[in-house]
């Protein structure tokens, strides 16, 4: 089914990076002064210019700006360049290039403490496996960004990758998978040794076509527990003894139905669009569905708008801040600009037809 893409809208409506992304990734426009538009954007050259000379942004790797925040204070090194890339900006750009060294060592499994960043432990004895569960975050976040950036082919980022994977398989095969709860006092709790798919590992995936096809296998079973029906349990874990929340883990099908599209439009794109790009959409009826539904509610000249409300949809998920909203503006009609976009961009990963209108 074609899906129809407001390629003159966005052009005229949106902010640069996004009229940037609509012509080189969803038009397939090959304009040589396209990607110009990418870097004549105040926001963000802004974020741009708040980054550290080591190459950080902040005093995290994972923090994103709060909700009152004016710009972009208080954001993380990992969110930062990850919003630099969906702004469209190229990897060997100056921020990009000075801060490739630092997410290159995050993947090195070692235990120098001074690339523990937020997880660095308190006041007596570190706890082993809350230590462990900082690296390994890191890890994936560090691997997601350089996979996005395009590092697909570097070996540093194949071994870590393979590990990742690896990890998540054996888990996938073992029978925890299916049985993974185990009970603290009065809570249903993950098992220490439960190590389920991250959003960062499925981002990691997402944007490594090459590595995904070099383990067919292991993207067959991610497929079938990723279909599978979310628990009721809370996504909490016993690490060290403590419960302690993962919100990172993915358990299940994120999108199983409408409401949870309506609940968080945003939230629901990022879902969308992760499942195109592992090439899990077009397989699957419901997802498929979902992504129609987007279609349908954009207008005749292909601009998406809300079914009630004239707001902006807004996302509480922490893992969306780098990819929405791009636009600036929650006013007048550009508000819809990233809805829009981020449909034919999920359209063209998913094998669609785009219709330019």
């Amino acid at each position: 089914m074609p899906v129809r893409f407001a390629l003159e809208w966005l052009l005229t409506h949106a902010a640069p990076p996004l009229q940037y992304r609509a012509i080189a990734e969803v038009a397939k426009i090959n304009s040589p002064h396209a990607g110009e538009l990418a870097y004549a954007y105040a926001p963000a050259v802004q974020l741009a210019m708040t980054q550290q000379a080591d190459g950080r942004w902040g005093r995290t790797m994972l923090g994103i700006p709060s909700a009152r925040a004016e710009h972009f204070e208080g954001v993380g090194t990992v969110p930062a360049v990850r919003r630099l890339l969906e702004y469209g900006w190229d990897r060997e750009s100056p921020p990009l290039a000075r801060v490739r060294r630092l997410l290159f060592r995050l993947l090195a499994e070692d235990d120098d403490p001074a690339y523990l960043f937020e997880f660095t432990p308190g006041k007596g004895k570190p706890d082993e496996d809350a230590t462990r569960r900082g690296r390994a975050i890191l890890r994936e976040a560090a691997a997601a960004t350089l996979a996005q950036a395009g590092y697909e082919g570097d070996p540093r980022l194949r071994g870590a990758a393979r590990r990742i994977l690896d990890r998540i398989n054996a888990y996938l095969k073992s029978p925890l998978a299916q049985k993974p709860w185990i009970r603290v006092g009065n809570r249903q709790v993950l098992a220490p040794e439960a190590a389920p798919p991250t959003v960062n590992a499925l981002t990691m995936l997402a944007h490594m076509p090459f590595f995904r096809s070099e383990y067919h296998e292991h993207i067959e079973r991610l497929y079938t527990f990723l279909t599978q029906p979310l628990p009721r349990q809370e996504s909490a874990q016993l690490v060290g003894g403590t419960i302690t929340l993962q919100p990172h883990f993915v358990l299940g099908d994120m999108l199983p139905h409408r409401n949870a599209v309506e609940a968080d439009v945003p939230a629901a794109l990022m879902w969308l669009e992760l499942m195109a790009r592992l090439g899990f959409l077009r397989r699957n009826e419901n997802w498929t569905k979902m992504l129609d539904r987007f279609a349908d509610d954009c207008d005749r000249t292909g601009v998406w708008h809300p079914h009630k409300g004239m707001a902006m949809p807004r996302s509480t998920s922490p893992f969306v801040w780098p990819m929405f909203p791009l636009e600036h503006s929650s006013a007048g009609d550009e508000r819809w600009a990233d809805v829009t976009l981020r449909i034919g961009i999920i359209a063209r990963a998913a094998g669609r037809q785009i219709d330019l209108v």
